[in-house]
């Protein structure tokens, strides 16, 4: 699939926690994430491209049911993961219950982003939901949480039915292009992006 970075634009308004609290209440996994096979290979992917065995401390920004947040306790001293609707917030509590070291809880972002710093950042299908404005918050303010030397974690869906829709090639090729960010792992197919990127230690470029 042939595309250039200036093909597509996120939405005019980032989508309403309406919309994503009807799609819950529709069914109880609105992605089939905990099913779906695309989904369970992507999250393997993106486990396996951690470059480091174990990290301090994560976020987890949209972690819907919470799949990926007990496969992420596996590998972190701690996690914090996050969802706007509380009914995903409930489910990703229930799959993390028998794990203490991880903290579920309800944020509305890019508005309520957490306290402190992180050595690993993971967003997953999140990016391209948001506004250009409410996107540029959400980079800025992970950015700002991550520490120097620590990783972000991106994987995003590839709209390959809509090639000119703003999607997981957009987003990536916006994170791509910050300056404090290098790309360590890069990971395409057809269905998803899947990038590492390491946030620069001070004085290095």
């Amino acid at each position: 699939m042939t595309r250039t970075q200036g093909d597509a634009v996120p939405p005019e308004a980032s989508y309403s926690l309406d919309h994503f609290i009807g799609l819950y209440e529709a069914k109880d996994d609105p992605w089939d994430n905990a099913t779906k096979w695309s989904d369970q290979r992507k999250y393997a992917v993106a486990m396996a491209s951690l470059p480091r065995e174990r990290y301090r401390r994560c976020y987890e920004p949209g972690c819907a049911v919470g799949v990926l947040s007990v496969m992420l306790a596996d590998r972190c001293g701690e996690v914090l993961a996050v969802d706007c609707v509380e009914e995903a917030v409930v489910q990703a509590r229930a799959a993390t219950a028998g794990l203490p070291h991880v903290e579920v809880a309800r944020a509305l972002l890019p508005a309520e982003l957490p306290d402190g710093t992180f050595d690993l950042i993971v967003v997953g299908d999140l990016l391209y939901y948001l506004s250009a404005d409410d996107l540029q918050l959400m980079i800025d303010g992970m950015l700002a949480r991550l520490e120097p030397g620590g990783d972000l974690l991106s994987v995003h869906f590839r709209d390959r039915d809509n090639p000119g829709n703003y999607d997981g090639f957009n987003v990536h090729a916006r994170l791509a292009a910050l300056p404090s960010l290098d790309r360590v792992i890069h990971h395409e197919d057809e269905w998803f992006v899947c990038d590492v990127f390491r946030k620069t230690l001070p004085g290095t470029r």
